[in-house]
């Protein structure tokens, strides 16, 4: 008898890469919020800027943390995981760049 073979070719979405990709999005959104914030108040706003740009690197860097993580699941598609890491690093360092300069 011939052996028989069952191949599945679904793959469902990685949960940890959305996620990823979620935290990737709100990090963005508050450094667009960050800088409307400094523009509209003059460039006065030190506090208020500060503390929402470090509520986004530790979220950008939290959403790498789990767009690596995600790559560990099997039989999923890692497309999410692969978008959410990469930019989850880009803006990790964009971030930190800007705290390091001083801006």
């Amino acid at each position: 008898m011939a052996k028989k073979y069952n191949y599945n070719f679904i793959r469902k979405k990685s949960e940890g890469g959305g996620s990823s990709v979620r935290l990737a999005v709100v990090s963005g959104g508050l450094f667009v919020v960050d800088a409307f914030l400094s523009f509209f108040l003059g460039g006065n706003a030190g506090v208020y800027v500060g503390a929402v740009a470090l509520f986004a690197m530790l979220t950008a860097i939290y959403g790498f943390y789990l767009g690596l993580k995600s790559f560990r699941e099997t039989k999923v598609s890692h497309g999410r995981s692969v978008i959410g890491s990469v930019s989850c690093g880009v803006l990790a360092v964009l971030w930190l760049s800007l705290f390091l300069i001083g801006v």
